[in-house]
């Protein structure tokens, strides 16, 4: 049986665009912490955000626009609005 083609979204490719700019920008940030204790903790705090990242970086990649990939972006903004308010990197 062929397999189904995936539903591409060239405005979703964007967002997962600028959001791995974003998880690139933030990482570098929390790397120049000088502070090898505060660095730690921003690097656990934020590592929820990365695997969302990869997440949806990941079922897009293989699916496609579905909503398990609407789902996961949706995840990912949350986990990212959430260390947001507690860490201002």
């Amino acid at each position: 049986m062929p397999k189904r083609r995936r539903k591409l979204s060239p405005e979703l490719e964007k967002k997962i665009g600028y959001i791995k700019k974003d998880v690139e920008l933030v990482v570098a940030k929390i790397n120049d912490i000088d502070e090898e204790e505060l660095q730690l903790e921003f690097q656990q705090a934020f590592e929820p955000v990365k695997l969302a990242y990869g997440y949806l970086r990941l079922q897009y990649d293989e699916t496609g626009f579905t909503e398990e990939t609407e789902t996961a972006l949706s995840n990912y903004q949350k986990l990212l609005d959430k260390f947001r308010l507690e860490y201002e990197v």
